[in-house]
């Protein structure tokens, strides 16, 4: 899998957004990171084209790979 030139730091894993947790109590989707903690990606930063997914507790980071219309699927009302 290639990353896209504008990703400047190298990522970890490629995950489908489909599979990621959404979790209500961090607004975000979440996935486990290898640390113990998870990468958290929020519905604001996927409509401003985000592709990275950051794990607060580690340097690790995935590319969250989604087309617009989960983008309307998957992110909650109200959120």
């Amino acid at each position: 899998a290639s990353l896209s030139c504008r990703n400047e730091m190298s990522s970890y894993d490629e995950v489908d957004l489909e599979d990621m947790e959404w979790n209500p109590e961090l607004g975000a989707f979440t996935f486990q990171c290898p640390c113990g903690d998870v990468f958290q990606i929020t519905p604001t930063e996927l409509r401003a084209g985000e592709e990275i997914a950051h794990c607060p507790s580690c340097s690790l980071v995935v590319t969250v790979v989604y087309e617009d219309e989960d983008l309307t699927t998957l992110i909650p009302d109200g959120f």
